[in-house]
């Protein structure tokens, strides 16, 4: 069987080599740690502690603010400094618990599970919404509420995003090679809420020695199979991964479970597995330090809450100054003008580059190459739906299929008239939606 893959998409310089071949160190912070209370898609945690309240590591300080929420937990043990708003990375103030880490990281109880296949689904579900569990790829969704659809019975694929098909990340990758056993054991629990399903390792073949290490895994695993697909950007997009490993198609008016699947990242997994058989709740993760601009590029394991700032001290800091730092990849990361930022639940990189490439090429007319649409992996007409956004045209946008733009920017990386093609749909998305939610 040959690799599988979607239509369209890129192939940039990946960069991994900066950081891949290090194994991941764990970082214990020293200044203070910020928790904002939106980490996730849906309603903003509600505090649950006060200034001046001593906590401990694991310790619920912020419960779920409704159904689409998650709750929070302090990663270190310490005292409440203040509950103010804090910047993170997609520029925003945030409301956020500040928490002086006295540095000794007195943990609280965890509730450990034996044997985990005794767990009826219910306790499963309730054990995974208190633990915090959101999807870490990018996207924050609270993964209770995911893993548990209308028809659960309907459920044929559960997908691992394996991919990491974003230039320069590797903490995937380095959690696949260094504990690949917590993520078929994950991948094992949530099948246990799905009794049709199958569960599906989709790993782009640039990380042969982490196909490998699954395969040797799973061999003996009837309802497990790993699935190498084609190193394309952005092979690691929902849509194009369930395309990829199922054939089935889902636009921006479905769910992956309307076409009986489920996708979870790497760290979410983990995160389940974590939460499941140990109990402890989400309060760290896997972090990539990495850029030409960074002296020792490399993964960190991070307690959630660390300054971007003492992540990058702790690779070496910059040994060229750089002109460009990026809070995740170097396609669908965040610009960033200040790293005095808390990481969450949802940041994976902190990417540092000595040049600025897109700011070096200046915007000319487009030339109707149709290379934009040959990148698309949607199908779409980038260069005419960046028109309609440009003079306003709401309705027509729409009806040419804006909204199912995944804002992947591939269609930006192959333009030769160097035109912000992806930003101009995002725009334009944003005020679309907007205008529906008013109606509402």
């Amino acid at each position: 069987m040959g690799l599988r893959t979607f239509k369209g998409g890129v192939h940039p310089y990946d960069g991994k080599d900066l950081s891949k071949a290090k194994p991941t160190k764990e970082l214990l912070p020293v200044g203070d740690l910020v928790f904002p209370l939106s980490q996730h898609i849906g309603a903003p945690a509600t505090p649950l502690v006060s200034v001046g309240d001593s906590v401990l590591v694991g310790q619920k300080i912020a419960e779920a603010g409704g159904f689409v929420s998650a709750p929070i937990y302090s990663s270190v043990s310490g005292t409440v400094k203040a509950i103010e708003p804090r910047r993170v990375a997609v520029g925003d103030m945030v409301n956020s618990i500040i928490i002086e880490n006295d540095g000794n990281y007195m943990e609280a109880g965890f509730e450990e599970t034996q044997d985990v296949t005794q767990l009826r689904k219910e306790e499963i579900i309730h054990k995974i919404k208190e633990a915090g569990v959101v999807g870490m790829g990018g996207a924050g969704f609270p993964t209770h509420v995911k893993l548990s659809p209308k028809n659960p019975d309907k459920i044929e694929y559960v997908i691992a995003n394996c991919a990491e098909c974003e230039p320069f990340l590797t903490s995937d990758y380095r959690r696949m090679i260094e504990e690949p056993e917590k993520l078929v054991e994950g991948m094992r629990i949530i099948l246990q809420l799905f009794d049709h399903a199958k569960g599906y390792f989709g790993v782009e073949d640039n990380k042969p020695d982490a196909i490998q290490k699954l395969m040797e895994l799973t061999k003996d695993e009837p309802r497990m199979k790993v699935v190498p697909l084609i190193t394309k950007y952005p092979q690691g997009g929902e849509r194009q991964l369930i395309k990829a490993v199922t054939d089935r198609e889902i636009n921006s008016k479905m769910l992956p479970a309307d076409a009986g699947c489920i996708v979870d990242n790497v760290e979410t997994i983990v995160a389940v597995y974590n939460a499941v058989r140990y109990g402890r709740p989400l309060t760290d993760r896997i972090f990539t330090v990495t850029g030409d601009a960074v002296m020792e590029p490399r993964n960190f394991k991070i307690k959630i809450g660390t300054n971007f700032a003492e992540l990058l001290e702790a690779a070496g800091g910059l040994k060229n100054p750089a002109k460009k730092m990026i809070a995740g990849g170097p396609m669908m990361g965040f610009a960033l003008f200040d790293i005095n930022i808390p990481t969450t639940k949802t940041t994976s990189a902190l990417l540092c580059m000595t040049e600025d490439e897109a700011s070096k090429y200046e915007e000319t007319a487009c030339i109707n190459c149709g290379r934009c649409v040959e990148a698309c992996p949607e199908g779409l007409i980038p260069s005419r739906l960046a028109d309609y956004s440009q003079h306003g045209q709401k309705a027509v946008f729409e009806k040419w299929y804006g909204l199912e733009c995944i804002e992947c920017g591939s269609c930006s990386y192959g333009c030769p008239a160097r035109r912000p093609l992806a930003q101009a749909i995002k725009t334009m998305k944003k005020q679309v939606l907007a205008d529906k939610r008013k109606k509402k």
